[in-house]
């Protein structure tokens, strides 16, 4: 009998894969697992977006991190994947789990990091739960809800071939410039893309363009072609680690080579100050490849 596989060696993308068979669904589940948020059936003309996310000291922030920006950090990631769906954030839960020798001044500052972010994007954060850490350490999970109009979710396994695809921002060096801190999630954006019916396909670039977008390719059954020219690359950094190193947390959205003037004049009218950048184009051929961004477990 072969041996049972770790986490590390199997990757996430194949966990995820063996999981999903475990995962029971029921009739008001419109979209499941796999993409940015799930999506379930609500009253009237909205639908439900679903989402969580947890961040991880050592992980996704440093010891010694500015408490304010940790909580900020933990919900914006959520609000993020609301945004990429075209959704507007409503409610949030959260679970902390702190070793019980952490100082309370630390807690309460993660909490107006929150705050402060939620109260920004008009979310209320409805409660939780606490847990205590048997070694030191510090997790915090943030389960949000949304919402989005009936039928206007943008999901990310309906990208057609010939679309081009294009990113909000600017890409890379999110670490050391403390971008993965202090960034605004799109969800204007997202929202006005979604709205205007253009965008084909769309997801938030949380571990990097090399890991999100053959993500987003294999959901839609296609490949991808990527010019290195036209990456929108943060200055002092390179179109690699644009690519690779992840925690961007900007839109990738797909829309077709006709659309392409409308596209320009969308956001140059709506969100002028963010920019969006094509940088390729989506192929029929399932076989691209890019040097991979953040990878989990490894």
């Amino acid at each position: 009998m072969a041996p049972d596989p770790t986490i590390r060696q199997t990757g996430e993308d194949a966990l995820v894969a063996r999981l999903l068979p475990l995962m029971p669904s029921n009739p008001a589940l419109v979209t499941g697992p796999g993409d940015d948020c799930a999506v379930a059936r609500s009253s009237g003309s909205r639908q439900l977006l679903l989402k969580t996310d947890c961040v991880v000291e050592g992980m996704h922030f440093l010891p010694g991190t500015d408490p304010e920006l940790i909580g900020r950090k933990a919900l914006a990631r959520a609000v993020s994947d609301i945004g990429a769906m075209g959704g507007t954030p409503l409610h949030a839960l959260v679970t902390l789990f702190v070793h019980a020798d952490r100082p309370v001044s630390q807690v309460e500052g993660i909490y107006r990091g929150m705050g402060r972010l939620a109260e920004q994007f008009g979310i209320s954060i409805a409660g939780g739960e606490s847990s205590g850490l048997p070694a030191d350490g510090l997790i915090i999970s943030v389960a949000l809800t949304g919402e989005v109009p009936e039928g206007k979710a943008v999901l990310r396994g309906t990208a057609q071939p010939g679309d081009l695809i294009a990113v909000t921002g600017v890409l890379g060096g999110s670490f050391p410039t403390g971008h993965h801190l202090s960034f605004i999630p799109r969800v204007r954006e997202g929202g006005i893309l979604a709205a205007s019916g253009l965008a084909t396909a769309m997801m938030d670039l949380s571990d990097g363009l090399g890991t999100d977008l053959p993500r987003l390719a294999k959901a839609s059954g296609l490949g991808f072609r990527i010019h290195e020219e036209l990456l929108p690359v943060r200055p002092g950094f390179t179109a690699a680690q644009a690519i690779g190193d992840g925690e961007d947390y900007e839109l990738l959205v797909t829309f077709r080579p006709g659309d392409r003037d409308r596209m320009g004049r969308l956001a140059a009218e709506y969100f002028p100050e963010t920019p969006l950048a094509v940088i390729g184009e989506m192929t029929a051929e399932p076989c691209s490849t890019l040097p991979a961004g953040y990878r989990h477990f490894n």
